[in-house]
């Protein structure tokens, strides 16, 4: 119960900040193209942050796992995000258009501070018990930011003109960031009354047992204590490569890292065919956008369906599930493309509907994955760089899909099939699973010894050797009168 307020700013604040983030997109598209009339310059702001977001979630993972109060850093994030796309705003037509780009490149390196950062601090708000549902209603604001954030942006831009909706998502952005200042500080806060010894460990004032520590690494990963300062960049490389070797070597987190990219490649590849799929069945291609916007909010309805449920499956078994619907919608979606289904554009809705229905459960799985398997203290860095692949990901199979679209579009929407079903075989199974926690190594028990003399388990008094007794006189049990 006492964590509901905490858990409610929490959810506002990545609702709102994710929707500044999903109208920003849109919105520098719109000013670019006001601004320059060229609509490959105009793509070319939006690549340039999309690739810096690549790059900056590792960055920023690292950071946010060795501050002890991660919430300030984030704060900080969210203000330089919102103070940079208002920067690109203000360089468009009155610099040479490399700056804006060089400036949408450093907003772009602190857009992972919005996804992976943000979702990083949510075992920090809510408890253990509370973990899965709030996990379900933090995958919420991805999808509900999808469906408001491009809104957002087309219609201030409608009203006040192509500016206005870089001017909304900054906005909305920087207002967030009072709510992530006051986030509960990170599993490397120092606690109330300890210090820490030479190699960070915490210890209490007066005493010098230490404090025993919460993070716990995967098999083969040295543990780390979260918290401890930042020495210049090799400090911060070397907690990139750290996470980075947590990804590998962990198995269910090295399979669903590799699962999720497949699958958001696959993803990407339907962001493109949505123009060709809306100008033939619904159209014109300005329609696609409404395809991905009821993708969007049926993803958003299978989350809060989830949700409600009080004996979910394990997470495992929903992210396969839900990959292996959106590799039989793209199924059908592919056939309805190539006219084997009738053509008939109900089928084409129903099928982008059913790949929105098992993107959002899987969303949700993939999130409750890394909140399991994360140490402590490599959590933020493994959010923001899964994230980062994802991105990546979807780059890559939005890039090969363009061309390959104009030449078959159920091509491309068979080999989207394709990249989730090969997801389906690569994702970690529930029964086989075992996390790091548990596959750890122990160090080997010394056998028990105990010396005479000494005090013996559970207070049992020392054991003390005894001289022998004498052979005892049966003769004298009866006393004197004993031979009558």
């Amino acid at each position: 119960m006492k964590n509901r307020p905490s858990l409610a700013r929490y959810t506002v604040g990545a609702a709102l900040a994710r929707t500044g983030d999903e109208a920003a997109g849109p919105a520098l598209l719109l000013a670019g193209l006001a601004a320059t009339g060229s609509s490959a310059r105009a793509s070319a702001l939006l690549a340039a942050g999309t690739a810096a977001a690549a790059l900056g979630g590792p960055v920023v993972g690292a950071l946010l796992d060795r501050s002890p109060r991660p919430g300030r850093l984030l704060a900080g994030a969210l203000a330089g995000y919102a103070a940079t796309l208002v920067a690109v705003l203000l360089c468009l037509g009155r610099t040479p258009y490399a700056v804006p780009l060089l400036v949408a490149a450093a907003s772009g390196l602190l857009a992972p501070a919005l996804s992976g950062g943000w979702t990083a601090q949510l075992p920090h708000v809510a408890g253990p018990a509370a973990l899965p549902r709030a996990t379900a209603l933090d995958a919420m604001t991805f999808h509900a930011a999808a469906l408001a954030g491009p809104a957002l942006a087309g219609g201030a831009a409608a009203l006040y003109g192509a500016p206005a909706g870089v001017v909304a998502a900054a906005a909305l952005i920087g207002a967030v960031a009072p709510l992530a200042w006051t986030l509960p500080p990170g599993a490397g806060a120092p606690l109330s009354g300890t210090s820490r010894d030479r190699d960070g460990a915490p210890v209490p004032r007066g005493g010098c047992a230490p404090v025993p520590r919460r993070d716990v690494a995967p098999q083969g990963v040295p543990q780390r204590v979260p918290g401890r300062p930042v020495r210049g960049v090799a400090g911060v490389a070397a907690g990139v490569a750290e996470g980075c070797r947590a990804l590998v070597r962990s198995r269910v987190l090295g399979r669903v890292t590799a699962a999720s990219v497949l699958s958001c490649a696959g993803q990407g590849v339907l962001v493109a065919c949505a123009p060709l799929l809306g100008a033939r069945y619904l159209g014109g291609p300005g329609q696609g956008a409404l395809l991905l916007a009821g993708a969007a909010g049926a993803a958003l309805a299978a989350n809060a369906a989830l949700a409600r449920t009080r004996r979910p499956p394990g997470p495992e078994a929903v992210f396969r599930g839900a990959t292996l619907v959106q590799a039989a919608a793209l199924l059908v979606l592919a056939a309805g493309a190539a006219g084997a289904a009738g053509g008939h554009p109900a089928v084409v809705v129903g099928a982008v509907l059913l790949v929105g229905a098992g993107e959002g459960p899987q969303l949700t799985a993939l999130l409750a994955l890394r909140h399991r398997e994360s140490p402590d203290g490599l959590r933020g860095q493994i959010q923001t760089t899964g994230a980062s692949l994802k991105i990546t990901g979807f780059a890559c199979g939005a890039a090969v899909a363009g061309p390959l679209a104009s030449v078959s579009p159920p091509g491309a929407l068979l080999a989207a099939a394709a990249a989730h079903a090969v997801a389906v075989a690569v994702s970690p199974r529930g029964a086989g699973a075992r996390t790091g926690r548990r596959t750890a190594r122990r160090p080997p028990r010394a056998p028990a010894v105990r010396t005479p003399g000494t005090p013996g388990p559970a207070g049992r008094p020392a054991h003390r050797p005894s001289a022998p007794h004498p052979p005892r006189d049966r003769s004298s049990c009866r006393g004197d009168g004993g031979a009558r």
